[in-house]
This record gives structure tokens, C-alpha cells and sequence, in this order.
């Protein structure tokens, strides 16, 4: 095999390099939260109210196999739904406007076969599964952020997120999860807030 000169070298280094970042961006752009990790948001609308922005979702998804599992062997699950709204400006970066999170932790209790559900310092059982899930999936009038001046027509948006915070899974769990999709249960959704009337 003859010697590479030293330019062909670094041009078919380079070539391979393009190619190898190609290939990276048309996964990752593949695996945008949402469509690969078997969550969907069925609805997402904004409204302005007289105390604030209100704030209707309704995201569907069933636990993996392997989620499940983890449940009925004693871990904890967290899912986080965040909305932050922004005010858009030309000139600069966008204004942040506020933040509103909901938590829930979900549990399984082997004793009783109960679900139990906390969410802001209060519990409550199922029986089944599919129950706890559903007051997760919907939310209905969630005031997101504080009224809006009247008259003010400027343009606002809503960043809405939802996913199961694996940040929250005890630390062993974390660091053997790496590359398992089943656990990306995560969807991102921007939505625009209506003009005042």
C-alpha cells in the first residue's frame, strides 16, 4: 500500500469525520422526545383567564415493560410536567415570564396491592394501575403564569414539557440505565398564547 501524502491524509480524515457527524445528527434528530419514546400529546391549549394563563393538556403513554417491573419491585417514580412561558423579542434573547411544575411520585405497595400517587404533600390509592396514570396524563385549568396587562398584545408562547424524571431513581439505577430507550418518557411541545380580546 503506498504512503498517503500528508494533504490526502487529512482530507479523507476530514471526510470521514463529516460523514461520522452526519450520521450522528440524522439519529438524534430521529430521536426527538416524543417520537421514539412512546409518549403523545393529544392536547395542549393555552387561554387567558382573569387570575392567569390556563393551561389544558392530555398526553397519553403506558409504562414499559421494564418501568413496570422496576414499580412492582419497590422504586419510586417521578414524572414532572413544567410549563414556562416566554414573551418573544426581536432584539434579544426571549423574556421568561414564569414557571409552573407539577410533581407526582408513584409507588407501589406490595402489603395492601395499592398504587399510591403523591402529588404537593398529599396521597391517594388505586387500586389499579391505569387509574393513577390517567390523573397524570390530563390537566385541566393549570394556571401557569400570572394574568397578562390588558392591552398587551405582545407575543408569548409556552414552553410545556412532560417526562419521567430519571434523575429522581436511586443513584445505582441511574448509572446502569445508560442507552435504554424505555426509560425516555419524555415530550416537548411549544404552544403560542392567544391575543387578548
Amino acid at each position: 500500500m503506498p504512503r498517503l501524502r500528508r494533504r490526502e491524509l487529512l482530507q479523507r480524515s476530514a471526510s470521514a469525520l463529516l460523514a461520522l457527524v452526519a450520521m450522528t445528527a440524522g439519529s438524534a434528530a430521529r430521536a426527538w422526545p416524543g417520537t421514539k419514546s412512546g409518549v403523545e400529546l393529544k392536547q395542549l391549549q393555552v387561554q387567558r383567564a382573569d387570575d392567569g394563563l390556563l393551561l389544558n393538556y392530555d398526553v397519553r403513554f403506558d409504562l414499559p415493560k421494564e418501568v413496570e417491573d422496576a414499580l412492582l419491585k419497590g422504586v419510586s417514580l417521578v414524572f414532572v410536567a413544567e410549563a414556562e412561558t416566554f414573551r418573544s423579542r426581536w432584539y434579544w434573547t426571549d423574556k421568561p415570564k414564569g414557571v409552573a411544575t407539577r410533581r407526582w411520585r408513584l409507588t407501589y405497595q406490595p402489603l395492601t396491592r395499592q398504587w399510591r400517587l403523591s402529588f404537593d404533600g398529599l396521597s391517594r390509592h388505586y387500586t389499579r394501575l391505569v387509574d393513577a396514570l390517567n390523573v397524570m396524563r390530563r390537566g385541566t385549568n393549570w394556571r401557569i403564569a400570572d394574568s397578562l396587562a390588558s392591552g398587551d398584545d405582545q407575543d408569548y408562547y409556552v414552553d410545556f414539557r412532560f417526562k419521567l424524571d430519571t434523575d429522581e431513581l436511586p443513584r445505582p439505577m441511574q448509572l446502569s440505565l445508560g442507552g435504554q430507550t424505555e426509560w425516555d418518557l419524555a415530550i416537548e411541545r411549544r404552544v403560542s398564547v392567544p391575543a387578548s380580546r
